[in-house]
């Protein structure tokens, strides 16, 4: 019996050539999506469960949808790097890495133009320089080590763009009135669900109250 061949999942799937230091790095920025998608969005919702970032997560993986409809309807091919990348099953066209850090850094970028975020106004010009680095970085990454070519990796950007800078439209201008409406729901409810974003800083707003709990609390056990 034929042994069936074997398929890698992409987004993970990333080799290097022995000895390049600089494709070693790249490899790692490579990475970057996953990364924001299990540590980022995944500890998230764990811990802080804003309706904000829940929809922003969805957006993504609306995104991921798009770009995989895409894929599979032109079935461009990959470069011809991809018999030594074992790639050549999947199709390039347009880079599902670089349309999803452009996503996210354009609808990053829209939240904290609204004044939407976890620090202070002064804080998050970093924010933003960071995650655009390491948009282009991936975006490199992705031409560099052989993955997808100029053109495939420039599409995904646009796409990631166009289809971020739409839905934080829809978000926050179609689904933002039924804010507290989820908050009140009985998923809310269950899953503490909340929405910080009329608060300017919701980190200090947090930081304060709890030590005013814990501050009323010592008093209370102190007089008992």
């Amino acid at each position: 019996m034929a042994t069936p061949p074997l398929k890698a999942v992409t987004l993970t799937h990333v080799r290097y050539r022995k000895g390049d230091q600089l494709g070693h790095f790249l490899a790692w920025v490579s990475l970057v999506p996953v990364f924001i998608s299990l540590g980022g969005f995944v500890s998230h919702f764990i811990f802080r469960r804003e309706i904000q970032g829940m929809f922003f997560a969805l957006g993504l993986l609306v995104s991921q949808f798009i770009n995989e409809f895409i894929k599979t309807t032109v079935q461009q091919a990959r470069p011809e790097m991809c018999v030594l990348l074992e790639t050549c099953d999947s199709h390039g066209w347009p880079s599902s890495h670089s349309q999803y850090m452009f996503f996210f850094a354009v609808y990053f970028t829209l939240l904290t133009c609204k004044g939407i975020g976890l620090w202070g106004i002064k804080n998050r010009w970093f924010s933003n320089v960071l995650h655009w680095t390491l948009a282009v970085l991936t975006m490199y990454s992705r031409v560099y080590l052989g993955y997808h070519t100029v053109a495939q990796v420039f599409s995904g950007a646009i796409l990631g763009i166009l289809i971020g800078a739409g839905w934080f439209w829809f978000v926050n201008s179609v689904l933002f009135p039924y804010f507290p409406a989820i908050e009140e729901s009985a998923f809310g409810r269950y899953f503490y669900v909340k929405d910080t974003s009329h608060i300017p800083n919701p980190l200090k707003f947090e930081y304060n109250n709890a030590r005013a709990a814990r501050s009323s609390a010592n008093k209370v056990s102190k007089s008992n």
